[in-house]
């Protein structure tokens, strides 16, 4: 019984992948070039955070291993935006203080997404995202993104773990 104890746990590691597949599509042309996102550092950490909470909610609901793996894919996001600030040139002792600004920002933005995107509360999430991603104060200019991660929601919920993990199917850019 105490050899099970205290045996480490082989278990995959998801997070790197999954966030790859997050950044590809936070990339996406058309959230830039027809849903108004600015093709600018703030805007598409903004969309990153986005994908990376609708893959953190979507987990979550696999119970002790969707956990870990959503603690993996935000370790692996926040591990990725530690390296972006250093290839910036942001030296080792501002990194710290850096860090935490973007850790408040980040967890300020999922916990005003989440709320909608759980009450799929599409006004709502639309007046978020119109202000936080196109920095804007009109609820409409953030409807399209709002449906999208709306649908996106709806997508990677209908998905199993398995397929998840290899292909998130996220919602539809053309609406």
């Amino acid at each position: 019984m105490l050899k099970n104890l205290f045996r480490t746990r082989s278990r995959e590691r998801l997070g790197e992948p999954l966030y790859e597949l997050t950044v590809a599509q936070a990339r996406q042309p058309a959230f830039y070039a027809q849903m108004g996102v600015a093709d600018e550092i703030d805007a598409r950490f903004e969309l990153y955070t986005l994908h990376v909470l609708l893959l953190v909610m979507r987990t979550r609901d696999e119970g002790e291993r969707g956990a870990e793996v959503a603690q993996d894919l935000f370790n692996a996001y926040v591990s990725a935006l530690d390296h972006a600030l250093r290839e910036l040139g942001v030296g080792d002792t501002s990194v710290g203080k850096k860090m935490r600004k973007l850790g408040e920002a980040m967890y300020g933005r999922m916990t005003a997404y989440e709320g909608p995107l759980r009450a799929e509360d599409e006004e709502g999430l639309s007046a978020s995202l119109a202000r936080n991603v196109l920095v804007s104060e009109n609820v409409s200019d953030g409807m399209a993104l709002a449906r999208y991660a709306l649908d996106s929601r709806r997508r990677l919920a209908a998905q199993s773990f398995a397929e998840l993990t290899i292909k998130p199917n996220w919602g539809d850019l053309s609406a």
